[in-house]
């Protein structure tokens, strides 16, 4: 596909993401969202390749509107990543936040939710939390998060930084592996996940594991 076809049609799927997320009527032409979706990352990948060679014809206002658009669409497509830590139980335990440059590993084991804050490479954890691997909610946290932060729900904030000590050496995404990119590989998110339950194995957390899932900020 040529690169100004490729961007029309992105331009025309943003503007389309955007009416969805604010409208939860979808015309009959969204009901093939999930063919147009299956089209999404290859061309993006054809505008990221050809990103230098945009069409010189093109306004700034032409640029700034399909910025604008891809801005609305990258919002709906966080939200909907997010979906996937919904509804885990224990059903009491409000949906830990998910912090930005970063994200949560989670998983269920015994009516308690644990969740594992990580952080991108090039970030840091602003507490100190080398011993501490995860935040638990359950009924013997009275179905809140029992986090370092005030407000129940926000777990870990990642700012940048140019080395790495505040957290375990497992929480950590590595160098040119974030936490998207790793989500988008089910080896590496499974090998995340997996890594997460073992240590909680090794810390006398025994039982099947459900609703887990990786989310990114």
């Amino acid at each position: 596909m040529a690169l100004r076809e490729t961007l029309f049609w992105l331009f025309s799927l943003a503007v389309l993401s955007s009416s969805a997320a604010s409208d939860e009527t979808l015309p009959q032409n969204c009901s093939s969202q999930a063919q147009v979706f299956e089209r999404l990352s290859a061309d993006l990948k054809v505008v990221v390749e050809c990103g230098e060679n945009l069409p010189s014809h093109w306004s700034t206002q032409q640029t700034a509107a399909l910025l604008h658009s891809m801005r609305n669409l990258t919002d709906t497509l966080h939200k909907h990543q997010l979906k996937e830590c919904q509804d885990a139980e224990p059903n009491n335990c409000p949906e830990a936040e998910v912090h930005d440059n970063g994200g949560l590993a989670c998983v269920t084991i015994n009516n308690k939710r644990y969740c594992k804050p990580m952080c991108n490479y090039g970030y840091d954890f602003s507490f100190l939390r080398r011993s501490r691997l995860y935040d638990e909610c359950s009924e013997q946290t009275r179905y809140k998060w029992d986090t370092q932060f005030i407000g129940g729900k926000s777990l870990a904030v990642c700012n940048e930084h140019s080395s790495q000590i505040s957290g375990a050496n497992t929480a950590y995404f590595p160098k040119d592996q974030d936490c998207l990119t790793t989500k988008k590989s089910s080896q590496l998110k499974n090998s995340i996940i997996e890594g997460f339950i073992a240590e909680l194995k090794n810390r006398g957390i025994q039982g099947q594991p459900l609703f887990a899932c990786l989310v990114c900020g």
